[in-house]
């Protein structure tokens, strides 16, 4: 494709693609990138509607703060234009609830497909649904602003959109319940401590640092980088044995593209 070919620029969120790669970018900076279900939609889309191509995604919001979390406005009794607002969702049946937020989390779950690897730069504040969002990625580079919270719980809530099983993955139950809890902030030392942020830089180098992740990703074999992907991300689930088993059966695929043997 060309470069920077732009592929969808919708409520908020714009998709383009330079050859393997393809940037998801927030685009309402004036409102820190607050997140709207019209938002998760387009997300949801940008998902489907990346190139077979595209090998690794880049995840960045502009302006001053990656995404402050969900817009209030979902809150009030008007709620968005369109939309039903989160108060009448919530007298509705218990079933009509469940499937909406289902639908909700659709724009989380598709950033840790094998066939990408998907890199969340992240500065300034991400919070509640915004720091969901970067845990929904592989990998984050963050700035040295940047400022994590999960502050669902503040509202009588809970983080419902997919940020929990990453979250305790990297941090462990004890430290994920105490973040989530008290909804404090994390900032970048921290974050890159305990395993949040895989890279720390300065604001001005995020982008830069993004890029260069991205071409390194993209130095191995694309179906190497799948495989050893699906490996990395069963291993939470798999005993010992299982992942061993994992590990000679996707070794051997491997080695039988390599010689050219097909079954």
């Amino acid at each position: 494709m060309t470069s920077f070919d732009s592929v969808l620029d919708k409520d908020g969120v714009r998709l383009t693609v330079d050859d393997a790669v393809a940037t998801v970018t927030l685009t309402n900076p004036a409102k820190r990138n607050a997140q709207s279900p019209a938002l998760w939609r387009a997300l949801a889309e940008a998902g489907r509607a990346l190139p077979g191509n595209v090998r690794v995604v880049v995840l960045r919001g502009e302006g001053k703060s990656f995404s402050a979390g969900l817009d209030r406005q979902a809150f009030t009794p008007e709620g968005f234009d369109g939309e039903p607002s989160f108060l009448d969702m919530a007298r509705g049946p218990e079933t009509e609830l469940d499937a909406t937020i289902a639908e909700y989390q659709e724009a989380f779950t598709w950033w840790r497909r094998n066939d990408i690897v998907s890199i969340a730069a992240v500065q300034g504040h991400a919070i509640g649904a915004g720091f969901q969002l970067a845990l929904a990625c592989d990998l984050r580079i963050v700035a040295e602003d940047v400022q994590f919270a999960m502050r669902e719980t503040s509202l009588g809530l809970v983080p419902d959109l997919t940020g929990t099983h990453p979250l305790v993955n990297l941090v462990g139950y004890a430290r994920a319940l105490e973040i989530c809890a008290t909804g404090r902030f994390v900032h970048a030392a921290e974050a890159e401590r305990t395993g949040l942020a895989n890279l720390v830089v300065p604001a001005g180098e995020l982008d830069a640092a993004a890029r260069d992740l991205a071409g390194a990703l993209l130095a191995a074999p694309r179906d190497a980088v799948v495989e050893t992907k699906a490996l990395l991300s069963g291993a939470v689930s798999r005993g010992y044995e299982e992942q061993r088993v994992a590990e000679r059966a996707a070794q051997g695929r491997r080695l039988r593209d390599l010689a050219g043997i097909t079954d």
